[in-house]
């Protein structure tokens, strides 16, 4: 259960990180983090209410909302890095927040077998090499690796905060709502500071409605994959769950070259069959 829920994960962040990353082409990272979010809430709401998730309240929500003042920083940078460019400086480094829950795990005294610390190894090194390592280049390019990497800490934050937010499922729906909050909070202060400092919130032409469908998506394959990975990491050791859902990635560089044509070099082949052996070495170990 632990690699399925691990492997969703990658999954709905993957497919959210390239949408976000789309949606910041056009339209400003901070609206992007704030409508998307905003979505999300609203859903969670409905559903902490028809399940009485109320009822779960605890101490364990300080966790949930320490995730969500990590999560708008995190999606912010990452997205602003999308934006900026190339993929094979953003994704290989976004896998950096691997290391927050994987540290977290070894500390509370999870220790993998030989065969999980190879496909650990084996998997991480796929998926930098799907990203096409690119770590050359002109000054917005550096600008890109220094967002991804205060976006790869942040996500490693989250990991590690959200699968101590709850223990049953009710209660992981209170606490992705809490999160969520949390995170509008944040973002929409950090977006009213914009506004006062001469920074446009919306496209030229208003609010970009014929991109609502999309930011929704967004918001709710983030939140989505927020809750898988919190089970797979109470289901079983967390320094398996955090890699493979690290694979996030690979799904968004095969995303790119469905929908925008672009092409694999051989390289990142070779990283997504990498990526894939460790995911075996792992669900296997």
């Amino acid at each position: 259960m632990t690699a399925f829920f691990a492997l969703t994960t990658s999954l709905l962040w993957g497919l959210a990180d390239f949408g976000g990353g789309l949606l910041t082409r056009r339209t400003p990272a901070l609206t992007v983090v704030v409508v998307s979010q905003a979505v999300a809430a609203a859903v969670l709401g409905a559903v902490v209410f028809a399940t009485g998730g109320w009822s779960e309240a605890g101490p364990r929500l300080w966790f949930a909302f320490a995730a969500g003042l990590a999560g708008p920083v995190a999606l912010l940078s990452f997205y602003q890095a999308l934006a900026l460019g190339p993929m094979g400086v953003v994704s290989p480094l976004a896998t950096l927040s691997v290391a927050v829950p994987v540290g977290v795990g070894l500390v509370l005294g999870e220790r993998p077998g030989l065969l999980q610390v190879a496909g650990i190894a084996v998997a991480v090194t796929g998926v930098v090499l799907a990203g096409g390592p690119q770590l050359r280049g002109a000054a917005v390019q550096r600008r890109a690796v220094l967002l991804t990497l205060v976006a790869a800490l942040g996500f490693g934050t989250v990991f590690a905060l959200i699968a101590e937010a709850s223990t049953d499922v009710t209660g992981l729906f209170l606490a992705l709502f809490v999160q969520r909050l949390t995170n509008i909070a944040v973002g929409g202060t950090a977006l009213a500071v914009s506004v006062r400092r001469g920074r446009a919130a919306l496209p030229g032409g208003g609010f970009p409605w014929a991109s609502l469908p999309a930011l929704a998506f967004v918001g709710l394959a983030d939140v989505a994959a927020n809750g898988t990975y919190a089970i797979a990491a109470r289901s079983g050791p967390v320094t398996v769950a955090a890699v493979l859902a690290s694979l996030y990635p690979v799904v968004t560089a095969l995303a790119a070259r469905g929908f925008l044509r672009e092409r694999l070099r051989a390289v990142q082949a070779a990283g997504a069959g990498l990526a894939l052996l460790g995911t075996l070495l792992l669900a296997t170990g």
